[in-house]
């Protein structure tokens, strides 16, 4: 494997695409078309080597999945951006109202690009949250840095190799390196910064980017509730639940965090939870199609989330081998995990595995008000034919994004703006939510030959025009 980069290296990849801004300012709808054309090449062309090194850091993880969920979705914003490109960079004419609503007086906004921006990605889906962001920024007309997981090197030494070969430095160019480099990555006086990460990095990222006024995107997930209502198909809910919830073995922003369903109906859905794991996931833990955990560290993370509920009285359903004795190297079967109570670290924490806490309601306005009381997380799903009351789930909580019977395929829709809000993180991206995102909408008024200031009598001596124009402005 390629040494890391340097400091100096990163200084000076930063210090091209800085010079390379100030003798481009203004970047051509063929040049944008032109960057994303060789992203999307990139990605389609070298699929198989992606998903190989993609598999080679996970220890296990299937390549289809990877297609399907790390990237399709690159490919599709890509492709999205480059299709709208010419149609968002086109000036925006704005009506002005009183008083500058006049004969002769236009407003219009340009888009016009912010300049060099940062990519930090995290390790569990590297390509579809470096290159999806990146379908915004390029379509925007911003030079980028990518800044992957050290915990994917794999995947970030790949990325650097390909990206080296289709783009100039100057355009786009990846830095690999560990902890201290990341920290001088984020350190950099970027236009602007895109972080997609825990919350508790979000912060430290939020802070050294303040030291330089960088304006940053965080996305930083949370613990994302699924609330099944009594009008739900409820194998059905278990069915799109599990099917996220167990993709890439829940280490997933998207992926639900907890459960909540009716107190009647909660052995009902053990069993539809249980059957559905063994039909789809037979031999947990020898099944190829189920992902391992991305490195040790998380392996005895999630263990430890399992002894802590059960030393306070909780049950552990395993869904397959038990879930802190993997028998697959970094591999920890799925359980549900019954009987939680607010003082397990299931509950405080953003579980980030295959480990599923199930809550029963009595009355739906429980799980709503406990779910209120929690930090506002990146997506809240629901289950349910209901409408009043799906129309009071959405009411009463509060959320990056709301998807109804179904789990995270919102993150899809790239005509929906994408991103959280609160400890989930700030700014959206997607579609043509990113193109805004990643451009400095720029004002401009043409004034006409009107002589608005003489009409209104604003040159002094101030006489009694102005006070009656005045007068007129000031109304209720």
């Amino acid at each position: 494997m390629d040494s890391p980069a340097t400091l100096a290296d990163l200084r000076e990849r930063f210090a091209s695409q800085r010079a390379a801004v100030a003798a481009e300012p203004a970047v051509a709808a063929s040049v944008r078309i032109d960057r994303l054309d060789r992203a999307i090449d990139l990605l389609i062309t070298h699929q198989q080597a992606l998903c190989e090194a993609l598999a080679s850091d996970f220890g296990q993880r299937s390549g289809e999945l990877s297609r399907f969920m790390d990237l399709f979705p690159a490919v599709h914003g890509l492709k999205f951006a480059r299709k709208r490109v010419r149609r968002w960079m086109r000036p925006r004419r704005i009506r002005l109202g009183l008083p500058l609503g006049v004969p002769g007086v236009r407003g219009e906004v340009r888009p016009q690009p912010l300049g060099v921006v940062g990519i930090v990605c995290p390790w569990n889906f590297p390509i579809a949250l470096s290159f999806g962001p990146l379908a915004g920024v390029l379509a925007a007309g911003n030079r980028c840095l990518i800044k992957p997981s050290e915990f994917a090197p794999s995947v970030a030494a790949l990325l650097r190799e390909l990206v080296a070969k289709a783009f100039d430095s100057a355009e786009l160019a990846v830095i690999v390196g560990g902890e201290e480099l990341a920290r001088a990555f984020v350190s950099l006086p970027f236009d602007h910064l895109l972080f997609t990460g825990s919350t508790a990095l979000g912060r430290r990222v939020m802070a050294s980017a303040a030291e330089h006024l960088v304006p940053v995107t965080l996305e930083l997930g949370g613990k994302c509730p699924a609330i099944i209502g009594r009008s739900a198909d409820l194998e059905r809910a278990v069915d799109r639940l599990m099917l996220a919830k167990l993709a890439n073995a829940g280490q997933m922003c998207l992926a639900p965090d907890y459960v909540w369903v009716a107190r009647e109906a909660q052995a009902a859905f053990v069993a539809h939870v249980q059957r559905w794991t063994q039909r789809h996931y037979p031999g947990i833990p020898a099944n190829d199609d189920y992902t391992s955990i991305i490195n040790e560290r998380h392996v005895a993370r999630l263990a430890a989330l399992v002894e802590d509920a059960r030393a306070q009285g909780a049950e552990v359903i395993p869904l397959g081998s038990s879930p802190e004795q993997p028998q697959r190297s970094r591999c920890v079967s799925p359980a549900l995990i019954l009987g939680v109570g607010a003082t397990m670290r299931v509950m405080q924490e953003e579980i980030f595995g295959p480990l599923i806490p199930v809550l029963a309601y009595e009355r739906i306005d429980q799980a709503l008000d406990e779910v209120s009381r929690g930090e506002r997380p990146l997506a809240l799903y629901y289950f349910g034919e209901d409408r009043a009351e799906e129309a009071l789930v959405i009411a009463r909580t509060s959320s990056g994004a709301v998807t109804v019977n179904d789990v995270a395929t919102h993150f899809l829709a790239e005509e929906l703006p994408f991103g959280g809000i609160g400890a989930s993180g700030m700014g959206v991206y997607h579609g043509e939510h990113g193109f805004r995102r990643f451009s400095h909408e720029r004002a401009i008024l043409h004034q006409g030959r009107l002589d608005i200031a003489g009409l209104v009598g604003l040159r002094p001596p101030y006489a009694p025009r102005l006070r009656r124009s005045l007068a007129l402005l000031l109304r209720r």
